[in-house]
């Protein structure tokens, strides 16, 4: 995800891009890799929505050690035009939203600790790579991504920056998608987390609600832990259908006269798939 204010780190081009330096990576940072990698390719298959594990293969992903970047983008851009690029870590959203339009995913080159299994908040190599390069072979998952790209600049402009960031958090990060009546994971820091791979479809604490482009723009969201509510879409195609399609402009408009929601709210028009106990976040506050 982007992040606003923030100072352009020494070494780093004008878009803030630096050299992924492959070569550089130790033995130690590689093993984390392939470790991280064994556990989510072991327990994904049949969660995770089928063009991921396609993605997997088409890139080669299963090769031992923290993939080289150039030879992700060669694949990459055979399939779809795409391209990533190692940035320093989190870079300004105006940085984030040039470069998705410009089909070039953004990846931070650096990987957790041993210490960090489980959760770390800046987004490392794993999950950038993992969690979001494979469904970017996916031609309407790819288009989606570079339409977000062009509606960021143009929320830029409109200081609607926050609502949008929404739609990227509840479907890009977070979102479930839902065929023949079957849930599965498709949003990057689901499928790049061991624990959020598990609750998201299999807890009864979270609720699960059919996708409203300004009832999710409305809905604020956890970054410090679990979701408690996941959006579920039927298709990429009907995804980038209901986005694509849509001017934003009166939709910001409306919204600026609106109340957020809380992360854990059902409305009434809601199409809920499941009501959420809450019991999880509930358990944490109380801890």
């Amino acid at each position: 995800m982007a992040q606003a204010e923030l100072t352009l780190p020494e070494g780093a081009a004008a878009d803030w891009t630096v050299p992924q330096d492959w070569a550089s990576y130790t033995t130690g940072e590689h093993a984390m890799w392939d470790r991280l990698f064994e556990r989510q390719a072991a327990m994904l298959p049949g969660r995770v929505v089928p063009e991921f594990m396609e993605g997997l293969d088409i890139l080669r992903m299963t090769k031992p050690g923290i993939p080289d970047f150039a030879e992700l983008s060669e694949r990459l851009m055979r399939a779809t035009g795409w391209q990533v690029v190692a940035v320093p870590g989190l870079v300004p959203d105006r940085v984030f939203f040039e470069h998705l339009a410009n089909r070039r995913f953004v990846a931070g080159r650096f990987i957790r600790k041993p210490e960090q299994i489980d959760y770390l908040q800046e987004p490392d190599v794993f999950h950038d790579v993992f969690g979001h390069v494979p469904l970017l072979t996916h031609p309407a998952f790819a288009d989606y991504m570079q339409a977000y790209g062009e509606g960021g600049m143009r929320a830029d402009h409109m200081g609607a920056i926050d609502h949008l960031a929404r739609l990227y958090w509840y479907t890009v990060e977070f979102g479930l998608m839902r065929r023949e009546g079957r849930m599965q994971l498709y949003g990057a820091g689901i499928v790049s987390s061991y624990g959020e791979s598990v609750f998201a479809l299999d807890d009864a604490s979270p609720n699960r609600i059919g996708f409203d482009l300004k009832r999710l723009m409305r809905t604020q969201y956890r970054i410090d832990d679990y979701q408690q509510s996941y959006f579920v879409i039927d298709s990429f195609e009907d995804l980038l259908r209901k986005t694509s399609d849509v001017d934003f402009g009166p939709i910001y408009h409306e919204l600026e006269g609106s109340t957020d929601l809380a992360p854990d709210a059902v409305a009434p028009e809601d199409r809920v798939y499941h009501r959420g106990t809450q019991a999880y976040a509930r358990a944490k506050m109380a801890c």
